[in-house]
């Protein structure tokens, strides 16, 4: 196992990393940040939410902006606005000590004239959602023309959010000589498509095994009636008074459902759906990211983006029509370095959908 002072980063990015305790790089770091400081090669790599994303690239495009140059060098593109905020955040983390680099973020459901102000002061990365960055080109306002770096982070997500139109307009903007890096949890046959269409000759990287559920977590199920789903997801707060955890509903209807029973009943507990205004949203994530909130009930779309390192349980309150889906809720516990818990409550009827589970986690699930 290598140091990062074995990576060649500069000293002021180590200095930076260095208080924030990183020592030895996670695997996907290793891999790609000496390959990615040294070459202009495109790069596809696979990787669970938590492996250290955004260090892997964050680190050798601060290494190589040119900070005298106040465009635009490097667009990151990534799902929703919380995502966006915690890639911001982090990489102005990594470059405390690099003097004058500016990274700006923008996302749609805020104010797009302080974004606006921002771009036009200047500013060397931009980190957004493909919604507010697309809005941003189409007025002339994010200019892409002296762009070196373009990262698709967490592609598959965004493609199933519905961002594809956005998505290939942004990068038909973008110079061709551009280096390109596409992250994802997943590899369906539309990224695939993504990655012939616009990366050249990319490098292939694989952290762990496509679609297989991380060694960290234990994976259990319950089967009950339908009508008794409710009352099994008490039993399982009830037996976990620790429990700090997201579950996942299948609709909005459901969501504010269970989540209402379940403060209704005196759980710590509150809900995150697409009827939710920003504000309100953004307020359910600082009590949950904070813990003054132990359960989030949430649809998948509604949690995608959500970056919380400490989850105990991820409760699967209904499975997921897709099996991958399943694998990405369940890889949001378990995660640096720590251990977790992936609950299903499920009914006779969806057996056949455990044993599918169980073969893209290499491993029994414990019935409860």
């Amino acid at each position: 196992m290598i140091t990062f002072e074995e990576t060649g980063l500069s000293s002021e990015v180590l200095k930076a990393i260095g208080e924030m305790g990183f020592v030895n790089p996670t695997p996907i770091q290793e891999k790609t940040i000496p390959g990615l400081k040294d070459t202009n090669q495109d790069l596809v790599a696979l990787a669970q939410t938590g492996t250290g994303k955004t260090a892997a690239f964050g680190l050798p495009i601060i290494e190589k902006i040119d900070t005298a140059n106040k465009s635009v060098q490097a667009l990151v593109l990534c799902p929703t606005r919380e995502l966006a905020l915690q890639i911001t955040k982090d990489i102005n983390n990594y470059s405390k000590y690099v003097t004058g680099l500016f990274v700006t973020a923008v996302y749609g459901g805020a104010d797009i004239s302080r974004q606006i102000k921002d771009l036009r002061r200047g500013t060397h990365i931009v980190v957004g959602t493909p919604g507010r960055v697309n809005d941003l080109t189409k007025r002339g306002i994010l200019k892409m023309d002296k762009l070196q770096w373009l990262v698709l982070d967490e592609a598959d997500e965004m493609l199933n959010m519905g961002f594809k139109e956005e998505l290939d307009a942004i990068i038909e903007t973008t110079p061709e000589t551009r280096q390109s890096l596409l992250f994802s949890a997943t590899m369906p046959r539309e990224i695939e498509n993504m990655a012939k269409r616009y990366l050249t000759d990319p490098m292939q990287i694989k952290i762990g095994k496509q679609n297989a559920g991380a060694s960290t977590v234990d994976h259990i199920y319950y089967m009950v009636h339908a009508r008794d789903r409710y009352h099994a997801l008490k039993r399982v707060a009830d037996i976990n008074p620790d429990i700090y955890g997201i579950v996942f509903c299948r609709t909005r209807h459901e969501t504010k459902e269970v989540a209402e029973k379940l403060m209704s009943d005196g759980y710590n507990a509150d809900a995150l759906h697409g009827d939710l205004s920003q504000a309100q949203r953004d307020q359910v994530m600082h009590r949950f990211r904070n813990r003054h909130l132990q359960i989030l009930v949430a649809t998948d779309v509604a949690a995608r983006g959500i970056d919380v390192t400490d989850l105990t349980h991820v409760i699967n309150y209904n499975l997921p029509d897709d099996i991958e889906a399943y694998t990405h809720r369940s890889g949001r516990t378990g995660r640096a370095g720590k251990t977790g818990t992936s609950i299903a409550i499920i009914h006779t009827k969806e057996s056949g959908k455990i044993r599918q589970i169980e073969r893209t986690q290499e491993s029994n699930l414990n019935v409860k």
